[in-house]
This record gives C-alpha cells, sequence and structure tokens, in this order.
C-alpha cells in the first residue's frame, strides 16, 4: 500500500489556476483524498462514479454531466490535477439555463425572442452608460451567431456561459 504524502508535503501552489482561491483548492483536495481510498494519489473513475450513485445525486444536472465526463475517461486514472480541473469545470456550470434565461428576459424588453441594437441601447441608457452605438454592434456582432444583427436566447447562453470571449 502507498502512502500518502503528509499534509505537509502536499502544496496548493502547485495547482494554481485562474479564478480559484487557496481555500477552494484545499476543499477540492480533501474530497480527492476521501475518494483516495488506498492512499495512491489516484482515482478510479469507476470509483468515484460509484460513489455519486450511491449518494443518489444522479438527478442534479451538474452531476449527471460529470458522470459523462468519468464514462468518457474510459477508465484512466486520476491524478489530483486532473480531479480539480474535472471538478472546477463543473463548480463553473453553475449557471443555469434557466438563470441565464431569466437575465436575457430584462435585456430582450419587447419579448421578440431576441437582443437588438434597440434593447441594448435601452439597457445601457438604463444603467447609465454613454456607449457610442458602434461600440453596441459591435457587443451583438460578437455575440450574433446566425449573423442576422440580433442575439437568440441560445446566442445569449453561449455568451455567458463560455470561459473566453470573441474578440
Amino acid at each position: 500500500m502507498a502512502s500518502r504524502p503528509s499534509r505537509g508535503e502536499w502544496s496548493w501552489k502547485r495547482y494554481e489556476r485562474p479564478g480559484l482561491m487557496q481555500e477552494e483548492i484545499e476543499e477540492v483536495k480533501e474530497a480527492f483524498d476521501l475518494f483516495d481510498v488506498d492512499g495512491t494519489q489516484k482515482i478510479h473513475p469507476r470509483d468515484l462514479r460509484a460513489c455519486i450513485q450511491s449518494l443518489n445525486l444522479r438527478r442534479n444536472q451538474v452531476v449527471h454531466h460529470l458522470l459523462n465526463d468519468l464514462e468518457r475517461m474510459d477508465g484512466k486514472h486520476l491524478d489530483f490535477g486532473a480531479f480539480l480541473d474535472l471538478m472546477t469545470a463543473k463548480m463553473g456550470e453553475r449557471d443555469t439555463k434557466a438563470d441565464v434565461s431569466k437575465v436575457f428576459r430584462l435585456f430582450d424588453g419587447d419579448q421578440t425572442g431576441k437582443i437588438s441594437l434597440r434593447n441594448l441601447q435601452r439597457v445601457a441608457r438604463e444603467l447609465g452608460e454613454q456607449l457610442p452605438v458602434e461600440a453596441l454592434e459591435e457587443m451583438i456582432a460578437r455575440a450574433d451567431c446566425s449573423g442576422d444583427g440580433e442575439v437568440t436566447e441560445e446566442d445569449f447562453y453561449v455568451l455567458m456561459t463560455q470561459k473566453t470571449f470573441p474578440y
């Protein structure tokens, strides 16, 4: 049986990621250690999957996606770095479609199902922002997947949930 590194040997700094605080990394490490029952510093996806299922969390949308990701790993063991990447990717999925849809409806004041230049101008005005029309048009162009000059709810969802923004 492999021995576990002592708490003093493990350093959260090695796993720093943009947007993650030390406390969050350490919490994920504690969870990892719970799943690493044999002390090898590796977790088999099958064991993690069994644990999640035994907790009856399958109905949770984020957990469902996590289980699908584990299936795609095809039996490869997870070290802490891979586990942290997997968990933080799921932490980033906090914005549900329903949450994003509520925000979309705030922009879509005329209830057309699309955000137009006029909608964006209204929101900018309500927020006290003095933005030139060109800047607003550029915002719409970056979010508009179909190229019709308006942003659909699906376009808006993609924009709000992506990790980087288009230039």
